[in-house]
């Protein structure tokens, strides 16, 4: 394995592992979290549903694209490609909408009451789970052409239109469907990121217009909001970041009649970045999250001392 290779394998192995080992703490977190107390705030229903989505991106995106990079072959056949790819579909567009739907939620619930926002705002927890199932839909509907297009790979050379994944392509046939695919796919993702970029500049604009009025007339409440705000904000801004750096690239294959595989795989890290580093700003900024993790983990210190007393 040469030194390109090499760089690449590790690359992929550690943003894999790194984002899976994240994700899967914020949902244990939170499952303790629902065991011992009654109901979850809005905002923490919607960051557990994140963490899900983005475990899902990792597993069905980054496990086979590691595996492939370290040079296993014959991972999956046509039915596996379908599942996988579709998979990797619905949970990439699930971590976009729902960072959306946390940017939103949270911009309606520390606006100012009106006359439509005091009806709204109590509202708000019930609206949650049906939001959660129409996302669900959205999504399982705009990307059911995936699985038509995929299948595993073929010895020879890669067709034109074809994103060569490496585990599995995507064969679009001809440059319509290519173009249509990709214009779905990006149109989708660009209003939920104009609505979730407009929700938290609104979001800044409130914290800098009325911190001062929150600390004074809602002390305990005001600050526990200006800090879900403030993560939802750079949640956000992640987002766009590596968003923009997928999108340039996207732009980029949707103008080649064949992608190098070596700007694929750039797509695939950059579009995974999100996944990866998202649970690590929900651990160190979510007070429930991170108590449950100190708690767990000071659990487990008293049994290692008394081992190492007792090997003494």
């Amino acid at each position: 394995m040469d030194l390109c290779l090499t760089i690449k394998g590790v690359s992929f192995l550690l943003q894999t592992g790194l984002g899976i080992l994240g994700n899967t703490v914020v949902l244990l977190a939170y499952a303790h979290i629902i065991y011992t107390e009654p109901k979850l705030l809005p905002v923490d229903m919607i960051l557990c549903h994140l963490a899900f989505a983005n475990l899902m991106l990792l597993l069905t995106r980054c496990i086979p694209q590691t595996m492939t990079v370290f040079g296993l072959k014959d991972l999956l056949n046509d039915p596996g490609c379908k599942v996988v790819i579709y998979a990797y579909r619905i949970g990439r567009a699930l971590s976009v909408c729902i960072t959306c739907m946390l940017s939103v939620f949270q911009a309606v619930t520390i606006a100012p009451a009106g006359p439509h926002l005091s009806r709204l705002k109590p509202a708000l927890p019930s609206l949650v789970l049906p939001t959660f199932a129409g996302l669900w839909l959205l999504n399982m509907a705009v990307c059911i052409a995936a699985p038509f297009f995929s299948m595993a790979p073929r010895n020879g050379t890669v067709p034109a239109f074809t994103l060569n994944l490496g585990f599995c392509h995507v064969d679009f046939r001809d440059n319509l469907s290519y173009v249509i695919n990709g214009v779905a796919v990006s149109g989708r993702d660009f209003a939920f990121v104009a609505l979730m970029v407009g929700s938290s500049g609104y979001i800044l604009l409130l914290l800098h217009r009325h911190s001062h009025q929150v600390r004074g007339i809602r002390r305990s409440q005001g600050g526990a909001e200006t800090r879900a705000a403030k993560t939802v904000v750079t949640l956000v801004v992640l987002y766009v970041v590596f968003f923009g750096i997928d999108n340039v690239i996207w732009i980029y294959m949707l103008t080649v009649p064949k992608v190098s595989p070596v700007v694929a795989d750039m797509r695939v890290f950059f579009s995974s970045c999100y996944a990866s580093l998202s649970p690590y700003f929900i651990i160190s900024s979510n007070k429930k999250v991170k108590a449950k993790i100190v708690c767990a983990a000071e659990q487990d210190q008293p049994s290692v001392d008394t081992q190492e007393s007792n090997d003494k």
